[in-house]
């Protein structure tokens, strides 16, 4: 997985990432901005899971998009 190709397609994925994880918001997601550590920070925080189990979910969604 790259980051820097999921960064520059952040738009296009937003949707994606709405579609899957409900509970972030618009401006959330913004601020994300393909941010791997800010999105596990949000994950973490709206879903109370560990580090590990953001990076996890991270991980196995976007295996596919970059």
């Amino acid at each position: 997985m790259n980051w820097d190709i999921i960064a520059g397609k952040w738009d296009q994925l937003k949707g994606s990432v709405k579609e899957k994880w409900g509970e972030l918001t618009d401006d959330e997601l913004t601020e994300v901005a393909g941010n791997k550590d800010k999105m596990s920070g949000k994950l973490q925080e709206k879903y109370g899971w560990t580090k590990e189990e953001a990076d996890n979910q991270i991980n196995d969604f976007f295996k596919d998009k970059s």
